[in-house]
């Protein structure tokens, strides 16, 4: 493939850390397509789930945001919320996509003519059309459903699934990931915002037979409830175990300096930065991409990763990696 034309770049994943992804990545030439979970079921979304029985619509509406040209605007818009009675606690955003459904009919069509009226650069696409139950099975073998509910739970995770179990990925979904030269899972909630992306069975088949180049983006820190005591290695493994093969090639984390940069407020809730796992990584033949400029700290002590440094960065490598794609 030559490196001067736009390579096609699959994000998977959802919350707000894929969101910081498209907002850097939408700066360069390459095709983005956002395959993003609509298994959320808190706060206004879940609200929305349940009264008109439909797909999740936070997380659409965040990348939705992120990715349009008109951003700042944008995102004061969408998560603009109401306190008047029965829309009270309900994001202007999230109501936008279920008016757009409940005209359209296809949750997949309603998110794409919002896609053109917010002029998204790139396209946003929920994982399945369908709404899905999270399910968490725990390594004691007791079952929980509910993806604001299994953080909570504060078990070890042993498996995901996904309810109905038959349920398939969108057309969309699984055409961007056919097209795809690079898919990138990641950042975010590993079991609860990128598992849910590769369950659905016509979305894992494809996932398995890729040739694109399958690359994991480390979070900064651990998560309660989620991957306490989980190194990037670890996350990867897991991710491997829900797709049924080892896909992804390359890793990209954070330097052991961003345990300097964790506050008092992780350290109370026994959390602390994630580890890489070198020596499993290189066992599995993965390549570790290791920054010091990634992460950056708000003024309350969250550490986030850096959208515009984390996004030259990914650029850069698929760059180096483009060539040695084979079709």
């Amino acid at each position: 493939m030559n490196k001067k034309a736009r390579m096609n770049v699959v994000l998977i994943g959802g919350g707000t850390g894929l969101s910081v992804l498209a907002r850097g990545l939408k700066n360069y030439p390459i095709d983005i397509s956002a395959v993003v979970t609509v298994a959320d079921d808190g706060g206004s979304t879940g609200k929305i789930r349940s009264e008109i029985d439909m797909p999740a619509p936070g997380d659409i509406r965040n990348v939705l945001a992120a990715l349009s040209e008109s951003e700042a605007l944008i995102k004061d818009l969408f998560t603009y919320r109401f306190n008047k009675e029965r829309i009270d606690g309900h994001s202007l955003g999230n109501l936008m996509i279920a008016a757009m459904y409940d005209m359209q009919g296809d949750f997949s069509v309603a998110v794409e003519k919002l896609s053109e009226i917010l002029n998204v650069k790139g396209k946003v696409i929920p994982s399945t059309n369908l709404s899905p139950q999270l399910v968490a099975e725990m390594s004691d073998g007791s079952m929980y459903i509910g993806e604001s509910y299994i953080p909570k739970v504060s078990k070890q995770i042993e498996r995901m699934y996904i309810l109905p179990s038959n349920i398939d990925g969108s057309n969309r979904a699984v055409e961007a990931i056919e097209n795809a030269d690079f898919i990138i899972y990641g950042p975010g909630s590993l079991y609860t915002s990128i598992m849910p992306n590769v369950l659905p069975k016509n979305i894992n088949n494809v996932l398995k037979n890729l040739n694109a180049h399958q690359i994991y983006i480390s979070n900064i820190v651990e998560q309660p409830g989620e991957t306490i005591s989980m190194s990037a290695a670890d996350a990867v493994e897991a991710i491997h175990k829900h797709i049924g093969k080892d896909v992804i090639k390359h890793v990209i984390a954070s330097d052991e300096n961003t345990k300097e940069l964790v506050t008092e407020r992780y350290k109370e809730e026994g959390v602390t930065a994630v580890k890489i796992g070198r020596d499993e990584l290189k066992e599995k033949n993965i390549n570790a991409y290791i920054y010091d400029n990634i992460v950056q700290k708000t003024e309350d002590g969250i550490l986030r990763h850096d959208s515009v440094q984390l996004s030259k960065n990914i650029y850069e490598l698929l760059l180096e990696l483009v060539d040695t794609i084979e079709y």
